[in-house]
């Protein structure tokens, strides 16, 4: 705990003075664990703005904690609530974690994707901006694309410069795919929203940070289909891969798993935000990628290493065929394209915060997977023990 009486200092010395932080999308995966770090190593507040609190229940049991009084959960729905205008107004920033971000979504529902990140924000940004507060809104990698690399010829020895496929916040193009591919509406909403704010910072003077994560993973991350969430519903790769593994059948690699990730820890990425939150000066007017370069893999590497990782903290073999290959059109539907490779530049964020990322990916796979098999193993064989209903 942070006592009041050892008085915290930012990175340039100055004491840390206790912050009222309005926290949008507060009871999501990223939200909860930002929730945590602010109550216990912290002395500032939080209005956790979200529709559920499932996963910050723990941090709002009243009397029974340090941090009592710190949070106030606002059960809003940001899309027509007028009482989001009076939080942000009595807040000294706001963060902005409020999006639909799961791939399933980006080409089956495209309006709600675009409306979700791009018109429903619009507010948000507008209210910090004539209230002269501080913004910290979280965009996605997304953002950049396809890399240039992706373009050039197979068998081209430039697809191996860095200088091709490294992504860099204040050079590298924006590239998607053409508008029938609507996987790419979450990425344009995404942009726009970005382009948005940084002209508000030019011509009204808000002060921003805008976050574009690369692929934080750890406990609480997304849903278990038919279990904490829709049975018919997908989520992002790691949580789909951690279902398939409760239920002990084949991974499902898209086009043959060929696509390049970055991983990084949930924890890591959140000592991130924390950097940003108490540093200002050095986090407003910048945009900065969060991931981990070193945990870069194929999809199809991922999946190997998750069923290994899973034997390991389960105790159970793995099974027989481990892997099973599907076209995107099978799984995703019409309309989809993906990004060959998504590996961040650090400089930026290591010169501004001296951030650097921590944890390796096999770690965090193991951290994340405890975690998933002491959730969800028990109710997972209930669900499937159980005779279907005709």
């Amino acid at each position: 705990m942070t006592s009041s009486s050892t008085t915290k200092l930012d990175l340039d010395g100055n004491p840390i003075k206790p912050l009222t932080i309005c926290m949008i999308g507060a009871g999501g995966f990223i939200g909860s664990h930002l929730c945590e770090k602010l109550m216990s190593e912290t002395n500032h507040s939080v209005l956790a703005v979200d529709v559920y609190n499932d996963k910050i229940k723990h941090l709002l049991e009243p009397d029974s904690l340090p941090w009592t009084g710190r949070i106030q959960f606002h059960r809003i729905n940001i899309k027509n609530d007028s009482r989001l205008e009076g939080l942000i107004k009595c807040s000294d920033l706001t963060v902005n974690l409020a999006a639909i971000c799961t791939p399933a979504d980006y080409n089956t529902r495209p309006l709600d994707t675009i409306y979700s990140n791009f018109i429903d924000a619009l507010p948000v940004v507008k209210y910090c901006s004539e209230n002269s507060k501080r913004l910290i809104h979280f965009s996605t990698c997304e953002v950049y694309g396809k890399t240039i690399g992706s373009f050039l010829p197979q068998d081209s020895p430039l697809r191996q410069d860095p200088a091709y496929y490294i992504l860099k916040e204040d050079t590298s193009p924006c590239i998607f795919g053409s508008i029938e591919k609507q996987r790419w509406s979450y990425a344009c909403a995404k942009q726009l929203i970005e382009r948005l704010i940084y002209a508000e910072g030019a011509e009204n003077g808000l002060e921003f940070t805008i976050v574009r994560p690369f692929n934080w993973i750890g406990p609480r991350m997304d849903f278990i289909p038919g279990i904490d969430g829709p049975s018919e519903g997908v989520p992002r790769v790691l949580a789909c891969f951690s279902n398939n593994l409760l239920r002990r059948e084949p991974l499902k690699l898209v086009d043959g798993g060929n696509s390049q990730r970055t991983f990084v820890y949930i924890k890591d990425a959140i000592e991130a935000v924390h950097l940003m939150i108490e540093n200002p000066a050095r986090a407003n007017g910048h945009i900065f990628n969060v991931g981990n370069p070193n945990n870069e893999v194929t999809v199809r590497q991922l999946a190997e290493m998750m069923t290994k990782v899973y034997a390991k903290v389960s105790g159970e073999d793995s099974i027989e065929t481990p892997t099973i290959d599907v076209s995107s059109k099978e799984f995703y539907g019409e309309g989809y394209d993906d990004s060959d490779k998504r590996i961040p530049d650090m400089t930026i964020i290591n010169k501004q915060l001296g951030w650097n990322p921590k944890t390796s990916l096999w770690d965090l796979l193991e951290s994340t997977l405890t975690y998933q098999h002491r959730t969800y193993a028990e109710a997972v064989r209930q669900s499937i023990a159980k005779p279907v209903a005709s």
